[in-house]
């Protein structure tokens, strides 16, 4: 794979940082390409350069994200409930704009929230087998997509309350809920 240049990389952040920030304060329908090249100090044709649109940006954005946590599925879901749990909202705490935007924003990101939730009972999925046994009798459909919204709803109030407990303390609650349910 060629190397890409720490110019591009450099200006694809700015402009990521750019939407996101501009997210934060106003509706996804009333940024303009013009106000993302702006915040990020760059041209509109270098925003275009890079992105179709506004509506390529987020997508590819998404994308990005999402294919980062399935990463780090691969290797953080190896470990306990907790220590895999801790990881993971480590990752949120770093990427705090990104997630907290993504799903406070209700009328552009349905699909990121979507793209969430469903990589989420994806991987409530492989831990079900896990479980010897104990939600026999119930539908595996219902169990994971319970721990899936479950997981999804207290990230969500974690980042909409501003993060008020390190990443440790969410990950031994979550775990201590996640083991009694899967």
């Amino acid at each position: 794979m060629p190397k890409v240049d720490r110019r591009v990389l450099k200006t694809q952040e700015a402009i990521k940082k750019a939407i996101l920030e501009l997210m934060s304060e106003k509706k996804f329908d009333d940024i303009t390409i013009q106000d993302i090249s702006d915040r990020a100090n760059v041209n509109r044709s270098t925003v275009y350069l890079h992105y179709l649109d506004k509506y390529d940006l987020l997508d590819k954005m998404i994308d990005e994200y999402i294919n980062e946590l399935k990463e780090t599925s691969e290797w953080a879901c190896q470990e306990e409930w907790v220590d895999a749990i801790q990881i993971f909202f480590e990752y949120f705490e770093k990427n705090y704009l990104f997630f907290s935007t993504m799903l406070a924003s209700k009328e552009a990101t349905p699909s990121f929230r979507s793209k969430f939730l469903e990589y989420s009972i994806e991987g409530f999925k492989e831990e079900l087998y896990k479980t010897n046994g104990k939600n026999e009798g119930l539908s595996e459909d219902t169990i994971v997509t319970f721990a899936a919204n479950a997981y999804v709803g207290a990230l969500e109030k974690w980042l909409k309350d501003g993060m008020p407990s390190p990443p440790i303390v969410m990950a031994k609650e979550l775990g201590i809920l996640l083991e009694r349910i899967l």
